[in-house]
């Protein structure tokens, strides 16, 4: 034992060296501890998940910190120098890392004031997806052909955010297209009864049905009925698929844009686009 200590007192430097990477490694372990608490405390209070997540991040970074400054003192470097310096590069490192503070500021402004929380389907600027994970500068977002994608926080910030899972119930807009030959009156009777059998179509608020453009192809009709928030594309498929069937049966035509060629002296002459009926087309 004498000797043991005879050589950490003879070696200084060594002793401090091993003291530090001890310290470093017991603060790394307990500031991951503390963290790990702190996350299943909020978790039995039942705080939101978002909160939980930004908060068990900001207190690790927080008691980490203060580890490497409690290790740079038994280094012998003093931490008031240490904060004394990095106060004097303080404006430069402002300015250098503006974008990741803009990021920082932006993630506290989502944690108060809540656009979007943990699990909801978003869409801001040119991206969309389901939000996983908010952290200090970034949010983490799967999007529905499960590609992650890693959002810096300023981004979501500074477009319009769209939210899809805030209200239960949507509105499914569908627009179909008849010709002008068709009798308006049994189209809107046709559509009414698809759609009043609809099982996830709601009664309330109550569908609409009407004529929203004479356009140059045909006859627009806007179709506008409310269902739950998870069955929007389920009914707008089944709905189309189910229109075009049951039109094919009762005769009424869907057109589409047909172009006439008329060759006058060799040289062809292109008309403005026309629309012909499918009925009428495959009778001419």
């Amino acid at each position: 034992m004498d000797k043991i200590l005879g050589f950490f007192e003879t070696y200084q430097p060594f002793r401090h060296l091993a003291t530090a990477l001890l310290i470093l490694f017991l603060g790394y372990r307990l500031a991951r501890f503390a963290s790990h608490w702190i996350e299943r405390a909020m978790v039995r209070v039942q705080i939101e998940p978002t909160v939980t997540r930004f908060v068990t991040n900001i207190s690790y970074y927080v008691m980490f910190s203060v580890v490497i400054i409690i290790t740079l003192e038994q280094l012998g470097i003093q931490a008031t120098s240490l904060l004394a310096v990095l106060g004097a590069a303080g404006l430069a490192i402002g300015l250098a890392l503006q974008g990741s503070l803009s990021n920082l500021a932006t993630g506290l402004l989502i944690i108060i004031f809540h656009p979007f929380r943990v699990g909801d389907f978003i869409a801001a600027g040119a991206v969309q997806g389901t939000v996983q994970e908010v952290h200090i500068l970034t949010t983490i977002l799967h999007t529905a052909d499960n590609l992650r994608l890693t959002v810096p926080n300023s981004q979501l910030t500074n477009t319009v955010i769209t939210n899809y899972s805030v209200n239960d119930t949507r509105r499914a807009d569908l627009t179909i297209t008849v010709s002008y030959e068709d009798n308006l009156q049994q189209v809107k009777q046709l559509l009414h009864a698809l759609i009043a059998a609809h099982p996830l179509v709601l009664k309330e608020p109550a569908p609409v049905i009407g004529v929203s453009d004479l356009a140059a192809s045909g006859i627009n009709f806007a179709v506008r009925v409310w269902v739950q928030r998870r069955d929007v594309q389920t009914v707008q498929f089944e709905l189309r698929e189910q229109i075009k069937l049951a039109f094919d049966e009762h005769g009424i035509t869907m057109p589409y844009p047909q172009h006439t060629v008329h060759v006058r002296n060799g040289v062809a002459i292109e008309s403005p686009a026309v629309t012909i009926p499918e009925q009428k087309q495959k009778e001419g």
